[in-house]
């Protein structure tokens, strides 16, 4: 289908954008990479007058690694995170879960900051952000402020992130240590059926902190503190696999969908999970 008709605006820079939102309220939608936004217009389930796109903003598209200091604007590629030499070594698990995104066309388009900012639960990098800790940086009227990955999310398609703010810019400290994305899905450019991504420290033979987030498995991504405190301090052993699943198991609330009842979702949850922690640990 043919979307409705709209005004296109291509801002050279931030303040721009913001003013256009600003001066345009809730009649502008911004444009990343479009692949939630324009297929909602050609459905003509989002009826938008204003479209903003962000393609011209030089600064939304630079990655800086400082020491362990890591900061990716919103504008850059699910493909650029994979090639980019920098963050494979400072944080391999963001290319191995983008490697797991849609298809190379996708991801040649779709950018960080879109997949993180929508609401989406089926997104990938928004669990994952919760998982590195990271802090997004968003600009409106009243200038910048930081937001916790962990505290963005408030339930589906709804964040913190204000209508006439943009998301610029996220960022977290690398730390080194064991790394693993697992995602099952239906098939090929599927969203996750059920998605982990799991960070773990290793010291003297044993976990020395970890990080546990889960994707599309509640209408939020999910960080469970009690699963990382499960594994915290032991040798990452059967048991303690099992009580870490368990743990993040009962922080999730699934729905039944086209992806499968509740209890199929559950059953592949937890198998993702002690996976992703299995091979994390693999790599401390």
């Amino acid at each position: 289908m043919i979307p409705a008709a709209f005004e296109y605006h291509r801002p050279a820079d931030i303040e721009s954008a913001v003013g256009l939102l600003q001066r345009l309220g809730d009649e502008a939608r911004v444009l990343a990479g479009g692949h939630s936004l324009i297929p909602m217009m050609k459905l003509r389930m989002a009826a938008i007058e204003h479209l903003v796109d962000l393609q011209d903003i030089g600064a939304l598209k630079s990655v800086t690694i400082d020491g362990d200091a890591v900061t990716i604007g919103a504008m850059v590629t699910q493909q650029e995170l994979i090639a980019h030499a920098g963050l494979a070594q400072s944080a391999p698990i963001l290319r191995e879960a983008a490697l797991q995104i849609a298809d190379p066309q996708v991801r040649a388009m779709g950018t960080i900051g879109g997949n993180i900012a929508n609401g989406d639960p089926g997104n990938d990098m928004p669990g994952l952000m919760q998982a590195l800790d990271a802090t997004f940086l968003l600009s409106g009227p009243d200038g910048e402020r930081e937001v916790e990955a962990r505290a963005f999310y408030e339930a589906a398609y709804m964040t913190d992130r204000e209508d006439d703010e943009i998301l610029t810019a996220v960022q977290f400290t690398a730390r080194p240590g064991g790394y693993a994305y697992e995602k099952q899905k239906r098939k090929i450019g599927d969203y996750a059926t059920a998605a982990a991504a799991v960070l773990v420290g290793k010291e003297g033979g044993k976990v020395a902190w970890a990080s546990i987030a889960m994707t599309n498995l509640s209408d939020t991504p999910i960080w469970s503190q009690a699963a990382a405190d499960a594994l915290t301090g032991t040798d990452c052993g059967a048991e303690a696999v099992k009580a870490a699943s368990a743990a993040a198991l009962a922080d999730i609330d699934p729905t039944e969908d086209n992806r499968g009842p509740v209890e199929f979702k559950r059953h592949v949850a937890g198998i993702i999970i002690t996976r992703a922690i299995q091979r994390a640990w693999s790599r401390a």
